[in-house]
């Protein structure tokens, strides 16, 4: 087990808007209204399971900002380093699938906060406290642009400066900017992580590296497809981990679920069982995935006990609505020891 335990991530929280149910923007005359974003979602992750988390971000000084810190701090999430100031939360609206019907996501994020916040904003040697030793961002925070990819930068560099594990989803989002920008912000930061995740999708959006014998559209994956990925990304940016998720897609509303795991230096490579997962909701689901590696790793889990443990808790993400995962430790383990019964506790 580390001995440094508490974990920081960085990252914009929004607020999210969204229909009832699974009606479509057109039909909604209201619409329900939560918070969430990748590194708030993976810190809510790790309160739930214990870990002593921060969330770093800047937010308005006003009551819809502080709304978004309520909804952090009902969970245990430390808010304390959270710089207020700017003129807006960002927002965005989910239309949620069914089906055949995919997803959709619209974003309004221009201009929030943390879009334009400084870099004099985040004094990361204090906001780095002598208990932290993991740092966790997404590739979601530099393509917001402005600032963001040298503070990012300036987080990853104070984070090694202490020996803290760096850990990034590449969480590429084709409606914040092109494949050539993210490929040239990301690979700046990527010799500073230690763990990399990434989806199916991701290596090859932002790096180019895709897996051979594998459609995503499709619902077939190659279990040496994504070996190669994992190695390719390992021999670019020497990382000692390589975590993907393995999304099988049979429709919006249903899943196949599983994670590969890549020790970079003892070369071994390891598979979770499979999920088949109806989704109630998939918002969040690589957060909840990444938070369930973090938690394993801070708390000395064998490889393969920590992407099983992953896997678990972020197929269990999968049907609960909003973007924060809800579950237990207990409840992970539980299912990653085989009782996917989904039988009546009492």
């Amino acid at each position: 087990m580390l001995k440094k335990t508490k974990a920081v991530t960085f990252g914009e929280i929004m607020l999210r808007l969204a229909p009832e149910g699974y009606l479509r923007f057109s039909q909604a005359e209201k619409f329900g209204a939560s918070f969430g974003g990748g590194e708030a979602n993976v810190a809510v992750s790790l309160a739930n399971f214990g870990v002593g988390a921060a969330f770093v971000t800047k937010l308005p000084d006003n009551d819809i900002g502080q709304s978004a810190i309520n909804s952090l701090r009902r969970f245990g999430v430390d808010t304390g380093k959270i710089i207020r100031g700017g003129s807006r939360v960002g927002i965005y609206y989910l239309e949620k699938g069914a089906s055949q019907r995919a997803s959709k996501v619209i974003y309004d994020r221009a201009g929030s906060s943390i879009a334009l916040a400084s870099p004099e904003d985040f004094d990361w040697d204090s906001i780095f406290g002598d208990e932290t030793g993991w740092f966790h961002f997404t590739g979601i925070t530099p393509a917001l642009g402005g600032n963001l990819p040298g503070i990012c930068e300036a987080a990853c560099k104070a984070a090694k400066a202490k020996n803290i594990t760096v850990s990034c989803d590449l969480n590429y989002r084709k409606n914040l900017w092109t494949r050539e920008k993210a490929r040239e912000v990301m690979g700046n930061l990527m010799p500073y992580v230690d763990l990399c995740i990434a989806n199916e999708e991701d290596a090859g959006d932002v790096f180019g590296i895709k897996a051979d014998d594998t459609n995503i559209t499709g619902g077939k994956l190659s279990r040496e497809g994504y070996k190669s990925v994992a190695r390719q990304l390992k021999e670019r940016f020497n990382f000692k981990w390589v975590a993907i998720t393995l999304r099988g897609s049979v429709s919006a509303s249903d899943n196949n679920w599983a994670g590969m795991l890549y020790d970079c230096h003892s070369g071994d490579y390891y598979f979770s069982k499979n999920y088949a997962v109806h989704i109630v909701d998939r918002v969040g689901g690589g957060d909840s995935f990444g938070a369930g590696l973090i938690y394993s790793m801070l708390t000395g889990k064998s490889p393969q006990s920590a992407l099983e443990f992953a896997v678990a808790a972020s197929c269990l993400k999968h049907t609960i609505e909003g973007d924060f995962n809800l579950v237990s430790v207990k409840e992970a383990e539980a299912l990653s020891g085989g009782d996917g019964s989904g039988r009546v506790q009492r």
